[in-house]
């Protein structure tokens, strides 16, 4: 077991901001500041800080904006605290999950942003720290929650679940064609013993899945173990909130940028960019009353992907796509 906290483990080595100056180029029409030095200057969220390396980059890269940024992780806050000290002020870190932004953004006073941020998926914090539970290429306690002091473990979900409901899980979240062969199997064995680590669960996967489905695609476990996830963050539930509560904090101007790693994630955020940048008129009408018109101009072509090089220097990377979004009109009752 190791024994060195996370916060006393350098975190610039391991951990590489993915498309970093995209997400930078793309904010940055929202975030140059203001042009009276008297008046307030941007606000910008980062709403997954994680190890802080987009919320560092967006301090340095404009330096008349403040950052509100929020992690459901203690270590993560706790870490990203020691590396974003040096902005003093301008940083304001909140334990909270991402769909909790309105009421953050009530509690400091702020009635509307000029951009935000998110990278959505599990950080690499977690994702190196093996006692988490999210990597199943080494054994751990099979945890999985981003923020341990509260909710339910990957273990249990697998260990009570009715096995309907996990194979749900598995086909919607993880997109696992097999999800019925590896529910017969967890049901099966969890009846002889419960599931308490990863490495057990690995296992039983590769012995589940027939030949052909494990000489493609990765590791056999991968899409179990994204549902698990999935399941045990509420991810998908917290971002159809997140993504248009952050929308409606946006100023007339602001801009959103949106990281995503698998599909799941991405759709949603297409629909909600491509509903704010739809007209929502009737048809046929001559001309067209403000409270019709898009609220949001779609700021990519689709959703962009890292560079080779990008990839290269760091492979967390691969699966990445960013969209983003600019707010052109507030709400019209």
């Amino acid at each position: 077991m190791n024994d060195i906290h996370p916060a006393e483990r350098p975190e610039e080595p391991r951990h590489v901001p993915v498309m970093l100056r995209r997400c930078l180029d793309l904010l940055a029409p929202a975030l140059a500041g203001p042009g009276d030095p008297a008046a307030p200057g941007p606000v910008v969220v980062d709403a997954t800080l994680g190890l802080g390396g987009h919320s560092e980059a967006l301090l340095r890269a404009f330096p008349a904006a403040r950052l509100v940024a929020l992690d459901r992780d203690p270590a993560a806050l706790e870490l990203s605290a020691r590396r974003l000290a040096p902005f003093g002020d301008r940083a304001t870190l909140v334990h909270a999950v991402y769909d909790e932004l309105p009421a953050v953004l009530a509690r400091l006073g702020i009635p509307r942003v000029q951009g935000v941020l998110f990278d959505l998926g599990v950080s690499s914090m977690q994702l190196d720290e093996a006692e988490r539970g999210f990597a199943y290429a080494q054994d751990a306690p099979l945890d999985m929650r981003m923020d341990q002091s509260t909710g339910i473990s990957a273990a249990e979900v697998l260990n009570t679940y009715p096995p309907g409901e996990l194979v749900r899980i598995l086909r919607t979240y993880g997109e696992e064609k097999f999800a019925r062969k590896i529910v017969e199997a967890v049901v099966r064995e969890r009846a002889r013993e419960p599931f308490t680590t990863s490495a057990r669960l690995v296992e039983l996967i590769r012995q589940a899945l027939p030949q052909a489905a494990k000489r493609t695609g990765g590791n056999p476990a991968k899409r179990t173990f994204q549902a698990l996830r999935i399941e045990v963050n509420g991810e998908l539930a917290v971002l159809e909130r997140a993504v248009p509560a952050a929308v409606a904090a946006l100023g007339v101007g602001g801009r959103i940028a949106v990281l995503s790693y698998h599909s799941l994630e991405d759709r949603l955020v297409k629909q909600v960019f491509a509903a704010g940048a739809a007209s929502t008129a009737p048809p046929g009408l001559p001309v067209v009353p403000e409270r019709y018109q898009p609220r949001l101009k779609l700021l990519t072509r689709g959703a962009e992907l890292p560079t080779e090089d990008e990839i290269a220097e760091n492979r967390r990377a691969a699966p990445a796509r960013l969209r983003a979004a600019e707010r052109i009109r507030e709400d019209v009752l």
